[in-house]
This record gives structure tokens, C-alpha cells and sequence, in this order.
């Protein structure tokens, strides 16, 4: 794998003003994180009153079980949230990857901007950086060892594209950001499925739901415009996963344990993304 090659080619003959600039460079960026994350909290709006059912009646009854699921009566309807999460990741594709044990913590603002900020580790690998959308630009970026760049793209219009579907999926922890008011709309294709279209956001994001008779997401996907394929291009392409649990913070139920990952429903599914949500604080 290419981060393997990286570390038996580079550390080894990286002497001390090279690797005293790679570090210098690893804290910039962590600085740049840590600045985007408060400017993203800076933007939470003020609340948009309190949740009521009655708000809902009038919309499909898959969306009606969701709310009255997701929102107490009464709970003030907040679009921004802070979360910490840990679980595994996998990097790599379905026929080679390695397991990382992965802590991190987030900031999210569905579906307009998130900074994601994980450290993963794997016997004596560290992998640490950030993923981000925020005012309109996007950027990954990751080391090993805080020393060596494993990713490092900057914005360009596809990844904008990417995280923002990214965005929008992860709303599931920010259920006001769901509401109509809010620029969703529902549809009832079946039983226990639902179908959420965001059109304030371009190209339009569309969204597949299915819930247990209680309410509770249990599988959500999409086409999300992605390079996580063999040819290493960017297309729409199936991402999506399943959800096998579900806790209350702030009056807002969401899901706390779930298992994502490209190509869902596929062949060459790997849920990469296994997380369990332990503290949630919405702003």
C-alpha cells in the first residue's frame, strides 16, 4: 500500500530540519482545523423555535414516525452539533485493508459544513488529520506519525461535491436540519421507506430511508459523487449503510451505533466507517 512505501522510503533518510519542517506543516494544518471548527460554530443559528408535532402532520407517515421519534415535544430545534465517536476504520477497499481503532470528534452543520478531526492507530502507526467542508471549500488531509502526508487534497469542485453529500447524510445527528422547514422534502415509497430530497443544495442531494415501526433508522443511503473506485474517478456511485442503534441526547434521538461505506448494497460494499456516538452537544 502506498502509506507503507511512504513510511520505508521517507522516515528512514528524513533527517532533523526535514522532518522539524514536516511537523511544523502537520501543526499548521491541525491550526487551520482547530480555526475552521470555531468559525463553524460560529454560524449556528439561533433556534428555530420548538419542536411541535403538529408541524408534521401534513407530511408523509414515514416522516411523521421519524420526527416524533427524532424530537421530543418541546425540544428547541437546533441545526448544528458537537459529537465525539469511536470505533474502527478501515482503510483500503473490500480485498486489502487495515483495521485502524479510531477516536475523534466532529462539528457538523448539515448540509453545509462539518470538521471531522480523528486520530486512528494501528499497533504503532498513528494516522491523524482532518476532513472538512466549510464555507464552500473542502480539504482532506492526513499523516502518519504527524510526519508523513497519507492524503493531502485541497478544495477543488468534486470534493465540495462529495462532502457535501457527506453532509447532508450525517443531518441523520441533526434531525431539525430533516425538517421541511429546513429545505427537506419527504416522500413515502413503501411501508417503512422514505425518500428526502434536498434541493437547496446543487446538485440536489437525495436520500433513502428505511425505519423500524418505532421510528428508528435502520439502513440510509445514496449516490454520492465519489473516486473511492478501481479506476479512481469521480462519479455517482451507491454509499450507505445500516444502523443497529439509537440514543437520546438534548431531546434529539439519533442513531449512535451504525456501519458505512462505499458502494452499498454491492458486491464491493466495506463498511469502513463503524462508529458508536458518545457525547453530543447540539449549539
Amino acid at each position: 500500500m502506498k502509506w507503507r512505501r511512504a513510511i520505508a522510503t521517507t522516515v528512514p533518510v528524513m533527517g532533523a530540519g526535514a522532518a522539524a519542517l514536516a511537523l511544523s506543516s502537520y501543526r499548521h494544518a491541525m491550526a487551520r482545523a482547530e480555526s475552521a471548527w470555531q468559525d463553524v460554530a460560529s454560524r449556528a443559528e439561533p433556534s428555530g423555535g420548538n419542536f411541535d408535532p403538529a408541524m408534521v402532520v401534513k407530511l408523509p407517515e414515514i416522516a411523521q414516525r421519524y420526527f416524533r421519534r427524532a424530537i421530543a415535544p418541546g425540544t428547541a430545534l437546533k441545526t448544528c452539533v458537537k459529537l465525539e465517536m469511536q470505533g474502527r476504520f478501515l482503510l483500503g477497499d473490500k480485498w486489502s485493508y487495515r483495521t485502524y481503532a479510531m477516536r475523534a470528534r466532529q462539528i457538523l452543520r448539515p448540509p453545509f459544513e462539518f470538521v471531522w478531526i480523528p486520530k486512528m492507530t494501528s499497533r504503532f502507526l498513528s494516522i491523524s488529520g482532518s476532513d472538512a467542508l466549510v464555507a464552500g471549500s473542502a480539504w482532506t488531509r492526513f499523516w502518519l506519525l504527524g510526519l508523513v502526508p497519507v492524503v493531502n487534497a485541497g478544495t477543488s469542485p468534486d470534493l465540495v461535491r462529495s462532502a457535501t453529500f457527506r453532509t447532508a447524510m450525517e443531518g441523520l445527528w441533526v434531525p431539525a436540519s430533516l425538517l421541511p422547514q429546513n429545505g427537506a422534502e419527504w416522500d413515502q415509497l413503501g411501508p417503512d421507506m422514505a425518500r428526502i430530497r434536498l434541493r437547496h443544495v446543487f446538485p440536489e442531494i437525495v436520500l433513502e430511508m428505511t425505519l423500524a415501526a418505532n421510528g428508528s433508522v435502520r439502513e440510509v443511503s445514496g449516490q454520492r459523487w465519489s473516486n473511492a473506485n478501481r479506476e479512481r474517478v469521480f462519479r455517482l456511485q451507491p454509499f450507505g449503510g445500516s444502523l443497529s442503534s439509537d440514543a437520546t441526547f438534548g431531546g434529539y434521538t439519533i442513531p449512535n451505533v451504525l456501519q458505512m461505506g462505499n458502494h452499498f448494497g454491492t458486491d464491493e460494499f466495506l463498511p469502513f466507517f463503524q462508529v458508536g456516538v458518545s457525547r453530543v452537544a447540539y449549539l
